[in-house]
């Protein structure tokens, strides 16, 4: 499975983005999806995941409520809303594939990583 991640940039404080990432390779459906993001001089970490059929999905507490995950099989695309952005936001987002049927958030369960794509939340 190749990954192809986008729709990142410059955004003001309380502003939104929508990242999309696009599956490519083989079947997209079997896969749970997640997003991580990395911010400068910090360990990347899990941000949301959702499974494969869409019925669970799980979120870190710092973006509860701003952010929400969803994907469409038929486009072998997983989509990140992010509203209510903020400058602790700005990161590399990276999105990743796990074959295992329930949501993971830990990176060892991925094994499929796109290339990022940066967010960057101005003040």
């Amino acid at each position: 499975v190749q990954l192809q991640a986008s729709g990142g940039g410059l955004v003001q404080a309380g502003g939104s983005l929508r990242l999309s990432c696009e599956a490519s390779g083989r079947s997209f459906s079997g896969y749970a999806m997640g997003w991580f993001r990395q911010a400068p001089g910090k360990e990347r970490e899990f941000v949301t995941a959702i499974n494969w059929r869409g019925s669970s999905i799980y979120y870190a507490d710092s973006v509860k409520g701003r952010f929400t995950i969803s994907r469409d099989n038929a486009k072998n695309t997983v989509y990140l809303q992010m509203n209510s952005l903020k400058p602790e936001d700005t990161a590399i987002y990276y999105c990743a594939a796990s074959p295992s049927l329930r949501v993971g958030v830990l990176q060892g369960e991925y094994i499929y990583w796109g290339q990022g794509t940066l967010v960057t939340v101005s003040s």
